[in-house]
């Protein structure tokens, strides 16, 4: 396993966001009296705002602006104020990275100004070279547009980047993009379509950063 670089997702991922995106997700349905249905939410975790929006347009229809609305509103309420717990294992890997000299960047599907927001109050900020966004590019994940262009702005080839993903999306981007590919499970397991990918799957960081060290 060679590798220059490693690039990251950003929430389920780095922080342990997606349960607060989630439950603030089913309070704006209850608010707007429409329901909440868990398999169509966990299908847009991964995307960016465009992929997001296609999939709830279709599903709310005319409730979709007033949902969305509430959504935003209560999700921004926490996350623009407050730092979100970050993952375990976040902390040992990144320290591991940084002191190996090992550029590390972040390519969410979070909109940029969010996604730097958070990062700072979680003050994980300052570990990376670059963040991309999924603003950022023409096609989200599962496209593999956002990893190309995280390892563009690296200067590293992409088949010399470690990918850390804890989506399905999240990982289908990544292994299209030839990255060493690992995935952290959050809110979805990976099913047997993803599996057959062949990247690897781990439960946290921890074990991550012990292959990896052992491999170094």
């Amino acid at each position: 396993m060679k590798f220059k670089a490693a690039i990251f997702d950003m929430d389920g991922l780095l922080l342990d966001t997606e349960r607060v995106c989630m439950q603030v997700f089913q309070q704006a349905c209850d608010e707007v009296q429409v329901p909440f249905d868990k398999t169509i939410y966990l299908s847009i975790i991964g995307r960016n705002a465009t992929g997001i929006e296609h999939i709830l347009r279709n599903y709310y229809r005319d409730n979709y602006p007033a949902v969305h609305q509430a959504w935003r509103e209560r999700y921004n309420a926490i996350v623009l104020h407050q730092a979100i717990p970050v993952k375990d294992g976040v902390i040992e890997l990144l320290d591991w990275l940084k002191a190996n000299n090992i550029p590390a960047a972040v390519a969410t599907s979070t909109k940029k100004e969010v996604a730097g927001t958070k990062l700072k109050l979680a003050r994980l900020d300052h570990y990376f070279d670059h963040f991309t966004t999924g603003c950022e590019v023409e096609h989200g994940k599962p496209a593999p547009d956002i990893y190309l262009l995280a390892a563009e702005r690296l200067g590293i080839a992409p088949e010399h980047c470690l990918a850390f993903e804890d989506s399905n999306n999240g990982v289908r981007a990544a292994v299209s993009a030839n990255m060493i590919t690992f995935q952290i499970p959050d809110l979805t397991e990976p099913d047997a379509e993803i599996l057959a990918l062949g990247h690897h799957v781990s439960p946290s960081l921890h074990q991550v950063l012990a292959r990896l060290q052992q491999q170094g």
